[in-house]
Parts: structure tokens; C-alpha cells; sequence
């Protein structure tokens, strides 16, 4: 019945229709992984059902072998005794003959005996070496689904690797999309301009505030005349502009 069983499991997977399993599948890697340990286990199971089955299948070939030699050697042992018997009648001793005769008798209920259990396990021995053939022929069977499993394995792998890469190479793409006011690159573009903005607003500053110190420079000169005209008034001279 074990054996039965698991040729039956073999016969059930080599059939299994792959693609068709992963279109159904939600999680296709996860049904392959099964699937792999699945087949992996199945063909341990097989191989050592297999082993056991020719193991038995030899023993049954070693007795039918046994039987049919015994049954050759009890057939010769009859024709010696039956000749045997021949030559002592031949020479009037009927009584041992006799003898020689039963012994021939006896060597051949032996024969057909041993002739009987030969034709007995003969069925047997072809049934078993046609199981270990459909065995063996599952067996190889199972081992390329195997290969294929793991083959489909890989390419799916590879592809999901792919496919996650150009999302991420598209999630990039979409991020740095310098037409998008809200994006990084324009925020930080903003940012850019506004201290430009401060940049030029100091320099402009600063140079209003250097003008400014030119003009005080000039009201401080203006102060200085008034100081000179007013000691010249003081001292009698006239108020008219002083020669330079």
C-alpha cells in the first residue's frame, strides 16, 4: 500500500501542470518554494520505495533462479537413478533395481516441485520488474519537474528583481521632477533665489551707506569754512571768502 501510495504521489506531480499552479497562486515564489520541497521530499520518498522494491524484485529473481537449478539438478539426479535402475535389471537384479527406480520417482516429484515454485514467482517477478520500471520512469520524471521547478524558480526571482528595480528607478525619476513646485529641487531652488535676494539687498545697503559717509565728509568740510570766516571776523577782517 506505501508503495502504492507513493506512485501514486509520483504519477499526481509529474503531471502537475506548473504554469497553471502559479497562475492560481497567490504568492507565486511561495507556491514554487513549496513545490520545490514538495517535489524534493517526494523523490527521496520515491527512491526509497524504489530501492526497496528492486531489493525485493532481486530476491524473487535469486529464488526463481534457485528453483529453476534445483529442478535441473533433481531432473538429472532422476535420469541417473533411472539409468542406474536400467543397468542392474539389465544384469537380473530386479530387486535393486527397483530401488533405483523409486529414487528416480522421488528425484522427479522434487523436480516438478521445485518446476511449481519457479512458475509460481515467474507472474510475480514480471509484475514487480513492470512497478520498477513505471517507478524509475516517475522517478526520472519528478527529477526534471524538479529542474523545471527550480529554473521557473530563478526566473521569477530574476523578474520581480527587475520589475522592483524600475519601480524604484521610476519612483526616483517622478521625485526629481524639476517642473514640480513642490518638489526638493524646486524648494531648494526657492531657497537658492531668496539668498541671492538677501546677497544683492546687503550690497545695496552697503553702498547707500558709503554714499552717506561721502556726504558728511563734504558737510563736515562746509562747517570748517564757517569756523575759518567767523575767527577772521573776530580778529577785524572782513567777512569775504578767504584765498585759498
Amino acid at each position: 500500500m506505501a508503495k502504492q501510495s507513493i506512485f501514486g504521489r509520483i504519477s499526481t506531480l509529474v503531471k502537475a501542470n506548473i504554469n497553471a499552479l502559479l497562475d492560481q497562486a497567490e504568492d507565486p515564489q511561495k507556491m514554487l518554494d513549496q513545490l520545490v520541497r514538495d517535489y524534493t521530499n517526494s523523490i527521496a520518498d520515491a527512491e526509497s520505495a524504489i530501492a526497496e522494491t528492486i531489493g525485493n524484485l532481486r530476491l524473487l529473481e535469486r529464488d526463481h533462479q534457485e528453483d529453476v537449478q534445483a529442478a535441473a539438478e533433481w531432473g538429472n539426479k532422476a535420469l541417473a537413478a533411472s539409468r542406474k535402475a536400467d543397468e542392474l535389471r539389465a544384469v537380473g537384479n530386479t530387486a535393486d533395481a527397483d530401488k533405483f527406480d523409486n529414487l528416480a520417482k522421488v528425484a522427479l516429484q522434487r523436480q516438478i516441485s521445485e518446476e511449481n515454485e519457479a512458475r509460481t514467482i515467474a507472474p510475480t517477478i514480471a509484475t514487480q520488474t513492470e512497478v520498477v520500471e513505471k517507478l524509475k520512469d516517475g522517478l526520472n520524471g519528478m527529477k526534471v519537474k524538479l529542474d523545471q521547478l527550480r529554473a521557473k524558480r530563478s526566473e521569477l526571482l530574476a523578474r520581480a528583481k527587475t520589475a522592483e528595480a524600475q519601480n524604484r528607478v521610476h519612483d526616483a525619476v517622478k521625485s526629481i521632477d524639476v517642473l514640480d513646485p513642490t518638489s526638493e529641487l524646486g524648494r531648494f531652488e526657492d531657497k537658492v533665489r531668496r539668498q541671492e535676494a538677501l546677497a544683492a539687498g546687503k550690497q545695496e545697503l552697503a553702498a547707500s551707506s558709503l554714499d552717506a559717509q561721502f556726504e558728511s565728509l563734504e558737510d563736515v568740510g562746509q562747517l570748517t569754512e564757517v569756523e575759518a570766516r567767523l575767527a577772521a571776523l573776530k580778529t577785524g577782517g572782513a567777512a569775504g571768502a578767504i584765498e585759498r
